[in-house]
């Protein structure tokens, strides 16, 4: 199909660009961003998406535990199964979702809110690999309260289109004790972030088409010169692939990421599934 956004800028991100690291044979991890070790000045954030990192990590191996700040944290499970456990609730593997934790399985996201400070664990206490999405956003304002939430997103809904996972807390930045507590979110079904932040995850079948309306419609504060980074995870041995917006000179393979600006909250981006293999795709919708 032709373009229909003839404003907006798309720039691919390779995926044989990335940063890579290998820690001790039990994780194997790619940065969009720079992150750890790796630095890269054109790459510490897109509008408030600061960190994409892909990770597989190792059966019975994973992350101790370790603290965070002053950031919004999100892990999108593709493959296999993670436990986090935290200095705050101390729940275990298995549990109710929610505010609690539990034993992760692939269509679960856990959400966490830095803020004043926290400490988790992220461990595969399984007998298979883990593949999962970091992600990292920077909050509209730091000394938030710690909080965290799981959800399952429903894969057959993903067939169908994009479905929204976060938007942004409806209370917004200047959100009182009570509402930060209630954390509810400016689109249902979704987890609340405290940024001006949509995230999206659709299932593309080849030769289909997705459309995704930036900034979620008028869910936003920052309607003009949003920026949007779309990614194609590694999930089906390099058989998916898709085109962003109908041009042959934004063709994303497994691994690859592009960077999107000149949109405004209202735009329709198309992404079509040109590939052998269903696409997952992933969309960050930042200001």
């Amino acid at each position: 199909m032709p373009s229909t956004l003839p404003n907006a800028n798309i720039t691919p991100r390779r995926s044989s660009e990335r940063g890579y690291a290998e820690h001790g044979g039990w994780l194997k991890t790619f940065h969009t961003f720079s992150f750890a070790s790796y630095y890269d000045h054109k790459f510490s954030h897109f509008g408030s998406l600061r960190v994409l990192n892909e990770d597989r990590v190792s059966a019975k191996n994973g992350f101790g535990t370790h603290p965070h700040r002053d950031a919004e944290i999100f892990s999108y499970i593709l493959s296999g199964e993670l436990t986090h456990r935290d200095s705050m609730l101390r729940k275990g593997a298995e549990g109710e979702q929610g505010k609690s934790f539990y034993r992760m399985k692939r269509g679960d996201v856990q959400f966490t809110t830095g803020g004043t400070g926290i400490a988790h664990s992220e461990q595969n206490e399984s007998f298979k690999p883990v593949h999962f999405l970091q992600i990292w956003a920077l909050p509209w304002r730091q000394g938030l309260k710690p909080n965290y939430h799981t959800k399952t997103f429903d894969e057959a809904k993903k067939r169908e289109g994009f479905v929204t996972i976060l938007s942004p807390l409806k209370a917004g930045i200047a959100a009182t004790p009570k509402e930060e507590e209630e954390a509810v979110p400016a689109i249902p079904d979704t987890i609340p972030i405290h940024a001006d932040f949509v995230m999206g995850a659709g299932i593309i079948e080849p030769s289909g088409r997705f459309e995704w309306t930036v900034g979620a419609g008028d869910v936003v504060e920052k309607k003009k010169k949003r920026n949007v980074y779309v990614h194609l995870p590694m999930t089906k041995g390099g058989k998916a692939k898709i085109r962003l917006d109908g041009r042959d000179g934004a063709v994303l393979e497994e691994g690859d990421g592009a960077f999107i600006t000149g949109v405004n909250a209202g735009d329709v981006l198309g992404v079509e599934s040109v590939g052998e293999a269903e696409a997952e795709v992933i969309v960050l919708d930042s200001d």
